[in-house]
């Protein structure tokens, strides 16, 4: 195959390549440009052994489409302005210059070249990005004697390292069986999910006959299988941290309304689901009036998001909620039409389809910590942002007038009265800082999912679980619990699936609740004597 035969060429050629400083002529280019294809492959090898300075770009240009030939002339468009292809020559491109044709074969062949090149490049990072796209592509041992050179002449421990288990992949399906022998040794220092696939490929009846091999294979199976295990166990570890954040989020403001007043508020979905579309709105307000400032549309839509629950919620404290306190029942009525009211509110004025909230740039993408984990920023943003928000709730709490006067309330109503604090107002501000609590629960949510009327509905049982579970009124109880519960329940889900871990988690809180009705926190003083 002439892309075999390049490769083999190159490789030779590499041996003795100093840093790229042949200029690449108007000849080379013609030859490569136009032609019979095995004509074109043959002076694309000896371009790419001269080692052309200007080949990379030229070989791109080609494979963009952004080169014309005429009569023997080749022009390479370079953004605004077209040049003579092998010089620095500007000329305009003749209406009669036509396209360059490349085949399968000629475009294998020039990914290859440019591949090569990159490989042998003095940039370490586009060494590193050359590496990287190898290892994403199936390799054969027509790549053999290039990654043998990269990897021989390569300085960077990490680049080397990804070298020689590339190497080893290709090595593992030799027809020489010392070399697939040493193949299988080299893969069990792997870390790859690619690898594990490989290795369960090679030990499928009938691949691998030598008894040494594949008994190599399966101990690089299980040493390959062992290191992905810890990938595995820490993802749901992560992924149980990032549930339990969100459920503290949203427990944290249900925790402090029903563990001060006792009402048992079937809105706080719907107080989520407005913080969520506030955020919608300061983002669209950004995106139409200061699109260069998109990015931190979160650092606004945080306040804003809290500010706007928090209305809502006094609002509703103050028309309807206030009138009744001390019957359960009652309040769970009201405030389950009041989320019905709420829904159907936000779908007259968004519509009833989810809305796209878009993460910024520095919210997108991940920190990757093994081969099998990647955590993604915004994921770890949330976790941070529930407990800057619970040091916030628990300063607050613990150090303020305000949160004197809550905890007053919240251990006995009727004393606080008489010693002048006014409960009625306490009220209406827990019932406030609870309902914007939620809304920054909504904040946060529409960063990772989508972003609806029903947004709520899917967290409001959970939330209540969590608050029972650690204790009515107990903000440490209410983090014990959404945490445990959100690691517990990812836990089950890797054993049981989706439904059967809900089902399994909420048999799990009912027992305990059975074994201690107080939840994990008991409130202790005379009001728990009551």
């Amino acid at each position: 195959m002439p892309a075999v035969k390049f490769l083999r060429t190159l490789t030779l050629a590499l041996a003795g390549l100093t840093p790229l400083a042949h200029a690449l002529t108007p000849e080379q280019a013609a030859a490569i440009a136009s032609g019979e294809t095995d004509a074109r492959i043959e002076a694309l090898n000896q371009a790419a052994a001269a080692g052309d300075a200007q080949l990379p770009g030229f070989v791109r240009a080609l494979l963009d489409g952004e080169v014309k030939v005429l009569d023997g002339r080749v022009f390479q468009m370079q953004g605004d302005k077209v040049v003579v292809a092998g010089t620095e020559q500007a000329v305009e491109l003749p209406e009669a210059a036509e396209d360059v044709v490349n085949n399968n074969r000629m475009r294998g062949a020039l990914e290859a070249a440019l591949g090569a090149l990159k490989l042998v490049s003095p940039d370490a990072k586009v060494r590193a990005e050359a590496v990287e796209e190898l290892r994403k592509q199936s390799l054969d041992e027509a790549q053999l004697p290039l990654i043998e050179k990269a990897w021989a002449a390569e300085s960077d421990a990490g680049l080397k390292s990804r070298l020689a288990l590339m190497r080893a992949t290709i090595l593992v399906s030799s027809s020489d069986v010392a070399k697939r022998l040493a193949a299988a040794q080299a893969l069990s220092a792997s870390s790859e999910p690619a690898v594990k696939s490989l290795l369960q490929e090679r030990l499928a009846p009938g691949v691998e006959t030598d008894p040494a091999v594949r008994g190599a294979l399966m101990t690089a199976l299980d040493a390959v299988e062992g290191k992905l295990a810890w990938g595995e166990r820490l993802g749901v570890l992560f992924t149980g941290a990032s549930l339990g954040s969100i459920l503290l989020l949203v427990a944290l403001g249900l925790a402090i309304t029903y563990g001060l007043m006792g009402v048992i508020n079937m809105a706080h979905g719907e107080l989520m689901m407005i913080g969520a579309y506030a955020t919608f709105v300061v983002q669209n307000l950004f995106r139409q009036y200061l699109p260069g400032a998109f990015d931190w549309y979160i650092v606004l839509a945080i306040p804003v998001s809290f500010l706007v629950s928090a209305l809502v919620g006094a609002a509703l404290e103050r028309s309807v909620i206030r009138w009744l306190y001390g019957r359960p029942l009652e309040t769970l009525l009201a405030t389950w039409g009041i989320s019905l009211v709420l829904m159907q509110g936000v779908r007259s004025l968004f519509g009833a389809q989810n809305v796209a909230v878009e993460n910024p740039a520095w919210l997108s993408g991940g920190v990757q910590v093994l081969s099998n984990l990647i955590l993604p920023y915004n994921r770890l943003a949330i976790i941070a942002f529930a407990f800057l928000v619970l040091a916030g709730v628990t300063l607050m709490i613990n150090r303020t007038r305000l949160g004197l006067f809550v905890r007053g309330v919240t251990q006995n109503r009727r004393m606080a009265a008489c010693v002048g604090i006014p409960t009625a107002r306490i009220d209406t501000y827990a019932f406030s800082l609870g309902a914007g609590i939620a809304g920054l629960a909504g904040c946060a949510l529409s960063q990772v999912g989508n972003v609806g009327p029903d947004l709520g509905q899917g967290y409001i049982v959970d939330a209540f679980m969590v608050v029972v579970t650690g204790g009515v009124g107990q903000l440490a109880g209410t983090v014990y619990a959404a945490l445990g519960l959100g690691v517990l329940n990812k836990f089950l889900e890797g054993f049981a699936g989706a439904v059967l871990a809900k089902i399994m988690v909420l048999v799990c809180i009912v027992i305990f609740i059975q074994k201690r009705p107080q939840g994990l926190f008991a409130m202790k003083g005379r009001s728990a004597e009551a």
